[in-house]
C-alpha cells in the first residue's frame, strides 16, 4: 500500500496544474471517482448543518443522488459532514442496518447500489462531503478507501483556497460556475420562517416535509413560497394563494 505522501503526490498529479491553486470543481469530482474505482462522484457543500447545494457531479446518477439528499435532508453526505466520519453503505438494496428511509428507495431507482460519503473538513472548518456511488454492491477496497480520504482532504484545501480569494460573504466564481447552490431554497426558508414564527432550520425542515408529502421538487416548492403562491400558516400547514 502506498505511503501517505506518495498517495497525496499521485492524486495531486492528476489535477490540472498538479495542485489545488487553480483547480476546477469538475476536476475534483472526476479525480474523486477516478481513483476510487467507483461509478460516479459528487460534492455537497454544507455550512454548519445547512446544506448549500451540489458543487459538481460526474454523471446524471450523481446529480440525482445529490438532489435527493438536498431535497430529503438525509443521506451519506449529510451524515458524513454532520458526524465528521466516513459513512459507508456497500449494499443499498440489502443493507445490514437500514437507514435513510426516504432517500434509499429513490436512490436505488436511479441505479445506485452502493454509496459512500467522506467529510470535507480542514481543521475545525466543515465544508461538506464527497459522495461516491457504484452501480454494483460491494465495499471500497482498503486502497480505494485510503484514496478517498486523501481526495477529501485535497478537496477541502481547494475549497479554502477558492474562498480565500473572494470577499467575505460572497461565493467564489469557481464555486458558482456549474454548481447548484439552491439560493431560492434559502430565500424560501427565510420567508417561511417569518410566516410560521419558527427558526430557519425548522422552516427548512417543514419545506422539505411539504415537498416530500406533495411529491414536488424542493426547488419548485421554494419558488412558490418566494413568489407568494404558497404560504405557510403558524401551524405549519401550507396553502396556495
Amino acid at each position: 500500500m502506498p505511503v501517505a505522501g506518495e498517495r497525496l503526490a499521485r492524486i495531486l498529479g492528476l489535477l490540472s496544474g498538479g495542485g489545488v491553486s487553480n483547480v476546477a470543481p469538475a476536476d475534483l469530482c472526476a479525480v474523486g471517482h477516478g481513483v476510487t474505482d467507483t461509478t460516479g462522484a459528487g460534492i455537497m457543500l454544507v455550512v454548519g448543518d445547512a446544506l448549500q447545494g451540489s458543487l459538481c457531479s460526474t454523471d446524471e446518477v450523481s446529480r440525482s443522488l445529490e438532489d435527493l439528499q438536498y431535497t430529503l435532508g438525509e443521506g451519506p453526505c449529510i451524515d458524513a459532514s454532520r458526524h465528521d466520519r466516513p459513512v459507508l453503505e456497500p449494499d443499498l438494496v440489502a443493507p445490514t442496518r437500514p437507514r435513510w428511509p426516504a432517500f434509499t428507495p429513490p436512490a436505488v431507482d436511479t441505479g445506485a447500489r452502493a454509496i459512500f460519503g467522506f467529510p470535507l473538513q480542514v481543521g475545525t472548518v466543515r465544508l461538506g462531503a464527497l459522495n461516491l456511488y457504484r452501480d454494483r454492491p460491494g465495499p471500497l477496497s482498503q486502497d480505494a478507501h485510503a484514496d478517498a480520504l486523501v481526495v477529501a482532504g485535497v478537496i477541502g484545501q481547494a475549497l479554502l483556497v477558492m474562498q480565500s480569494r473572494t470577499e467575505e460573504g460572497t461565493v467564489p466564481a469557481q464555486l458558482e460556475a456549474g454548481a447548484n447552490l439552491r439560493y431560492v431554497v434559502h430565500q424560501a426558508a427565510g420567508v417561511a420562517s417569518v410566516q410560521m414564527g419558527v427558526p430557519l432550520p425548522e422552516a427548512l425542515a417543514r419545506l422539505r416535509a411539504h415537498a416530500y408529502a406533495a411529491d414536488r421538487p424542493l426547488d419548485e416548492v421554494a419558488e412558490a413560497v418566494v413568489g407568494r403562491r404558497l404560504r405557510f400558516d403558524p401551524e405549519g400547514d401550507a396553502r396556495a394563494t
